[in-house]
């Protein structure tokens, strides 16, 4: 009897506790729902100080910028991984028409070892030149170093999305990164790092010059319903 009070009361104390992220170990398989951020680490650039982000009661992450400002929200995990897939779940709303918002799903270990995924309205130049309807946003996936690289594809705005980035060696243990949205391939690269690289995962909301004709004319943001990595090495 003793025995099965004690264990009522650590089923009860595991089900009072918020779960941030679970991990399946024999498959080196990590889920991270956005109940909490225990797991996660603010990396902000110029937003003084304030913390741009919220955890909202359905369990998304949002994140956001003020208009007229150059902040960078960021939020990154405090593991780093190596070769696997690597998804991020975001709803993609409006953005203001012209506002260089850039909403980011991406790697980063240093400014030549970083694979994004930059959502945001696209400038004038690039929208004409790209033939884009008034509903459709601008995706950039890129890879900033070895090799500098990227392509733009088309998005419907207002809809949540499934973007993924598989990292696997590929001949003479060069990396193939591929990108994903909703499974389906989009872009492809050999990546030419000359050391192994383990990167840790970035969600963010950024005011970025590139990514429109103007700074924002409106507080623009995004939803993170959840981030996974699964581990392909064996």
């Amino acid at each position: 009897m003793r025995i099965l009070i004690v264990l009522l009361l650590w089923i009860s104390s595991l089900s009072l506790t918020p779960k941030e992220y679970s991990q399946e170990k024999s498959t080196n398989k990590y889920v991270w729902d956005f109940n909490t951020l225990e797991q996660w680490k603010d990396d902000s650039q110029q937003t003084n100080g304030k913390k741009n982000y919220t955890l909202l009661d359905n369990g998304c992450l949002k994140l956001f910028t003020h208009p007229k400002t150059t902040e960078r929200s960021k939020i990154k995990s405090v593991q780093s991984f190596t070769t696997g897939t690597y998804t991020w779940k975001i709803f993609i709303p409006e953005i203001g028409k012209g506002d260089n918002t850039s909403i980011g799903a991406f790697l980063y270990f240093d400014d030549t070892h970083e694979l994004d995924f930059e959502i945001g309205y696209g400038t004038k130049a690039i929208r004409k030149a790209m033939q884009f309807q008034s509903d459709e946003l601008l995706v950039i996936m890129t890879s900033q170093g070895f090799p500098n690289c990227s392509k733009r594809v088309k998005i419907i705005r207002n809809q949540w999305y499934e973007f993924s980035l598989t990292l696997k060696k590929g001949l003479n243990n060069e990396l193939l990164a591929v990108w994903k949205i909703n499974q389906t391939p989009k872009f492809s690269t050999v990546l030419h790092y000359k050391k192994k690289i383990s990167f840790p995962i970035y969600c963010s909301v950024e005011n970025l010059s590139f990514m429109g004709d103007h700074m924002p004319n409106r507080m623009n943001y995004a939803l993170f319903d959840y981030v996974k990595f699964e581990s392909n090495t064996k």
